[in-house]
């Protein structure tokens, strides 16, 4: 690869590395307010979030579009690679130019989809947790407060019917 040419590709590659650690650190954001609308109950505050958290998403989409036409052109030049990663090594192989900050740019791009991942997993718990307290108030309103005997034919009119829909129980 001559020296113009990997100069080409590292602006490209400098270019959507920026693009992508903006976004990443828009969606860190994106993701700490809506765990913090979770935690807080605040449904308003997670619905003004959504379109925020929408135009990242196809902001993200356009990210890996350019990332795929970028390994995708590397590929029919020649040079041979799957990962951003492996395209900083093959513009400068001996790590002696500028290609070391933008090595350190894709690792820092790593760590920060790792940060997303761990956030993302963050929320998914919270609304798990959530879900399975809202499910076992709505089971003791159903039921009245009285469980079921798992074993046993005790069978009294409240826990054979609902207590919410027969007057008797």
């Amino acid at each position: 690869m001559d020296a113009r040419s990997a100069a080409d590709w590292e602006d490209s590659l400098g270019n959507l590395l920026t693009e992508l650690a903006s976004a990443q650190d828009e969606l860190l954001d994106v993701l700490r307010a809506k765990r913090d609308c979770m935690a807080a109950h605040d449904v308003e505050g997670m619905s003004r979030l959504q379109p925020r958290e929408e135009e990242l998403c196809l902001r993200l989409e356009r990210i890996q579009d350019q990332r795929r036409a970028l390994i995708e052109s590397a590929t029919e030049r020649g040079v041979a690679v799957d990962s951003l990663e492996e395209l900083a090594d093959a513009v400068d192989p001996g790590g002696a130019g500028g290609s070391g900050g933008t090595r350190e740019r894709v690792k820092a791009a790593k760590r920060r989809t790792s940060l997303v991942q761990y956030a993302t997993l963050t929320n998914w718990v919270l609304a798990q947790r959530s879900l399975l307290h809202l499910s076992q108030l709505i089971e003791i309103i159903a039921t009245g407060g009285r469980s079921k005997p798992t074993y046993g034919m005790d069978r009294t009119r409240s826990s054979s019917c609902g207590v919410l829909v027969d007057r008797e129980a």
